[in-house]
Formats: structure tokens, C-alpha cells, sequence
């Protein structure tokens, strides 16, 4: 009974934080396609994500024994997370949403998610996904077959390069979540390395030879990526990520995080002034069908 009890306690952990993952996603679809469409060049909005968050993670790490920083910054696991789930996330990522909507990020970044992880560990592990579960992917990649079909009438060049950009940020992304599952680091120690590692590698190019535009734009515009994209996406989001995918493995987490894609599509709406079309909206209704059928039953086991 007792065992039984803390594998309950362990899911609803698991669970609260896929949730907080969630709301936290939903936004960084919408705060980065705002940031896209400002004067702000995506090299900024970089900067300013790492630049944020490593002034609030640094003072933590000062307190840490000279031995801890040394064993940290000498491995090489923590260096290639960071630059898959940073560096490389970050500029394909913020130039993507230049020319993308926040509803086709969101479905692109979250939507797409179980299909990449679930391949990975197909790849690396040869377990394929239960039979519900592919049902639910099944559900998912017609939610995203809608969401492409406007680009056979309509669609433009500079949304499709958009969409291609944000899609090679979601395969690093994926292969960050699964690597990182792997491995187990604690939660605190990856999201410190993943920061600091990208800003120390990073930042000092920025300053010396990316283009800047922070100064043609409002201070509040600066304010508010600093602090959704430096504390709220960089920590928080990835805090609580870790968190989950820590006790329930990356499958369940990524098919509930594949309906950030229904919350971000409705918002982006009035928020954006984006059009909410009928293959968006069945895009959307899909994927997040999907999502929960293949969350429902995913094969992951809780992680004790």
C-alpha cells in the first residue's frame, strides 16, 4: 500500500509539473512570435534569454565548492545538452518566429513532439509505442496534415521558411528531452549548465559580431523578453520539465505538451491578430485529440 501510495504521489507530481510545462509553453509561443514581429533581430532575443537568466543562476552557483563547478563544467554531456537544448533550439527557434505564426510554432514545437521523441527511442532503444498510442499519433499527424494544407493555395515563402526553421528546433529539442531523460541529471544542476554553458559560448559572440537593434525599440518590449524568455522559459519552463520528464519519462510528458498547440492557436487570435482558419482550427482540434489519447496510454513508466 505504501508503494502504491508513492507512486501516486510521484504522478501528480509528475503530472502539476507537465502542467505548469504546459502554460509556461503556451506563452513562449506567443511572447517569441511578439518578439518576431518587433524590430528586436532574433540574435537579441537570444541574448537577452541567456543574458537574463544567467544573472539570476550565477549567484547560485558562486556558492557551490571550486570541486562541484570543476566536475560540472568538465563534463562533456552537460555541453552537448546545452547546446542542443539551448544554443541550437534558440537560433533556429527565434528566426523561425520572424515569419511563423504562434499557432504553427506551437503545433510545430509541442504538437510534433511525441513523433520525435517516440522515433529517437525507437532508434536508440528499438521500443516502438504501444498500439493506442500510435492511434493518438495517428490523430496527431492529420492535426498537422490540416495545419499544411493552406501551403498547397496560399501559404507563402516566408512562412513556410518559418515553419522549416521552427521544425530543426524541435528535432534538437527532442534529442535534448530524450538525452536528458537518459542521463538523469537533477533538475536544478541541468538547468544551471544548459544557461551558463549557452551564455559562455554565445554572448561574447553577440557582443563582438551579431547585428543588434535593442536600442530602436521600447524599454517594456526588452523588459518583457528578458523576463519570459531569461526567467520564465530559461528556468521555470525548464524546471518543471525536467521534473516531469524525470517521473514519467519524455513519452508522456511530450503527448501532453502536444496540446500547447490548441491553448496557443486560441490566444494567438486576439492577441496577435491572427487568423484562426477552418484547417488551423481543425489542426489544432486534432493534434490535441492525439495528444490525449496518447498520453492516456503511454507506455512510460513512472520514473522512482
Amino acid at each position: 500500500m505504501a508503494e502504491h501510495e508513492l507512486e501516486r504521489t510521484k504522478l501528480i507530481q509528475g503530472y502539476l509539473a507537465v502542467l505548469a510545462t504546459l502554460a509556461m509553453w503556451a506563452c513562449f509561443s506567443l511572447v517569441s512570435r511578439l518578439g518576431g514581429k518587433s524590430a528586436l533581430t532574433f540574435y537579441d532575443i537570444i541574448a537577452l534569454r541567456l543574458g537574463t537568466a544567467s544573472a539570476i543562476l550565477l549567484p547560485f552557483v558562486l556558492l557551490l565548492s571550486g570541486a562541484q563547478v570543476g566536475n560540472v563544467i568538465r563534463d562533456g554531456r552537460l555541453w552537448l545538452l546545452a547546446i542542443l537544448g539551448n544554443l541550437i533550439y534558440c537560433l533556429f527557434v527565434y528566426h523561425g518566429f520572424k515569419f511563423a505564426p504562434a499557432a504553427h510554432g506551437a503545433i510545430l514545437l509541442s504538437g510534433l513532439q511525441p513523433f520525435l521523441i517516440s522515433s529517437i527511442i525507437w532508434l536508440i532503444d528499438k521500443r516502438r509505442p504501444n498500439r493506442i498510442r500510435g492511434i493518438g499519433l495517428f490523430f496527431i499527424a492529420v492535426g498537422i496534415t490540416c495545419t499544411a494544407m493552406p501551403y498547397f493555395s496560399d501559404g507563402s515563402a516566408e512562412s513556410l521558411l518559418g515553419d522549416g526553421l521552427i521544425l530543426i528546433a524541435s528535432i534538437s529539442w527532442a534529442i535534448y528531452s530524450v538525452l536528458a531523460a537518459r542521463w538523469g541529471y537533477p533538475a536544478w544542476t541541468l538547468t544551471c549548465a544548459v544557461a551558463l554553458f549557452s551564455a559562455a559560448l554565445y554572448l561574447p559572440v553577440y557582443l563582438l559580431w551579431l547585428p543588434k537593434q535593442l536600442s530602436t525599440v521600447p524599454f517594456a518590449t526588452i523588459l518583457i523578453q528578458c523576463f519570459f524568455q531569461g526567467v520564465v522559459a530559461t528556468i521555470l519552463a525548464m524546471l518543471a520539465y525536467i521534473k516531469a520528464v524525470s517521473i514519467l519519462g519524455p513519452e508522456r510528458p511530450a503527448a501532453i505538451l502536444a496540446l500547447v498547440p490548441i491553448v496557443t492557436g486560441f490566444v494567438a487570435v486576439p492577441l496577435l491578430d491572427e487568423a484562426l482558419t477552418v484547417w488551423l482550427l481543425l489542426g489544432l482540434l486534432f493534434v490535441s485529440f492525439g495528444s490525449f489519447v496518447a498520453s492516456r496510454y503511454g507506455s512510460a513508466p513512472v520514473r522512482r
